[in-house]
């Protein structure tokens, strides 16, 4: 549901991240961007309510009023959503050594 949201909302460079027997803290992760800071709250507002509507109204949110990274903690899975230059500066898919199409060499 999270990913057909982020599909539907025109999210950019989506990168799925099982983390299942890798991190006690959630089964995955899912890295994305939007084009603006308002493309960014967009996406965020709308995949709440869809989160929301299928029964998980208690996730944790970050970042929401300035829109450049937002992270939303459902529990099982955990999505950051980014502006393109602040994905690249803080390139947490390296951490899970995940290539994503935004970092690739021109």
């Amino acid at each position: 549901m999270i990913l057909a949201r982020l599909d539907d909302d025109k999210a950019q460079d989506v990168v799925f991240i099982d983390l299942q027997g890798k991190s006690p803290v959630a089964d995955a992760l899912i890295v994305a961007s939007g084009r603006s800071h308002r493309h960014v709250g967009a996406i965020a507002d709308h995949l709440l309510r869809a989160l929301k509507d299928e029964g998980y109204g208690k996730v944790r949110v970050e970042g929401l009023p300035h829109c450049d990274w937002v992270l939303i903690d459902t529990g099982d899975v955990i999505i950051h959503l980014f502006r393109p230059e602040v994905r690249t500066f803080y390139n947490i898919e390296k951490i899970w050594s995940v290539d994503s199409p935004h970092r690739a060499v021109s």
